[in-house]
């Protein structure tokens, strides 16, 4: 990763083992990595709008707790970028880990009787989740096995999902590659004319894609899941761009 810049902050020197592309506190005295930051906002209010929802249509817990989980990432990535502080650090990367393994709960209980419990499956995602904990490196790939479960099994039952479950998929994926390449050509990026300096800030790019990507993969498994369950489930843009899932209060017959 990118040395640490010169400038002091708010916050002080950084203490994480992790310092990312962007200059620290260039725009912000109080903010380390300002658009690192601020992108983190597409995890936190979405989601909170989703778990609500959620809790309106009377689904099940685990969904709301699958939005939630998003809104955590979220926040726990916001305070990382704002104080690159070590204790922030693990607040960024836990959630994600532990969010992960409530998707992939969601997804192996989409097809099973309303208000079961499988405590073997959540007994195994916990004793997975530690073992990643011991191997970050295998955050990513774990989000990514997620996104390709989805694909592989669940929009085989219900193919018109297939674009949703498509396109959850590819903004992930084209994270993924921005995610890649603000590592690897930092140098070059830093030295990019300015004004073109905001558009390059790939890792906050990163956050925009992977945040849609998540929140439209708990939408793929929360539709999958209303439709086995025989309600009818609606997709609504809010203001003409957000998807939302709304269900009817009815069940069909």
């Amino acid at each position: 990763m990118a040395p640490t810049a010169d400038r002091q902050g708010y916050w002080g020197r950084p203490t994480s083992t992790l310092d990312w592309c962007e200059e620290n506190y260039v725009i912000s005295h109080h903010i380390a990595e300002f658009w690192n930051t601020v992108s983190n906002l597409i995890m936190i209010i979405p989601p909170i709008c989703g778990a609500i929802q959620t809790y309106r249509d009377g689904l099940e817990f685990r969904y709301i707790c699958s939005f939630i989980g998003l809104t955590a990432v979220g926040i726990g990535s916001w305070c990382f970028h704002m104080t690159l502080l070590y204790e922030m650090q693990l607040l960024d990367e836990l959630p994600m880990i532990y969010s992960t393994c409530v998707f992939v709960y969601c997804l192996y209980e989409c097809f099973k009787q309303e208000k079961t419990i499988s405590f073997f499956l959540i007994a195994l995602l916990l004793l997975f989740s530690v073992s990643v904990i011991l191997c970050r490196r295998l955050i990513t790939a774990y989000y990514l096995i997620t996104m390709l479960y989805s694909l592989y099994c669940e929009c085989r039952v219900y193919p018109w999902l297939k674009p949703l479950c498509y396109t959850s998929l590819g903004i992930f994926m084209l994270g993924f590659l921005l995610w890649n390449i603000d590592n690897i050509f930092c140098d070059s990026l830093r030295n990019t004319a300015p004004g073109v300096g905001v558009v390059t800030q790939f890792h906050a790019w990163w956050h925009i894609f992977t945040g849609l990507g998540s929140y439209l993969h708990i939408l793929l498994s929360l539709q999958i899941r209303a439709t086995y369950l025989k309600f009818r489930p609606k997709v609504k843009f809010q203001c003409g761009v957000w998807p939302t899932l709304h269900m009817e209060p009815q069940k069909s017959s």
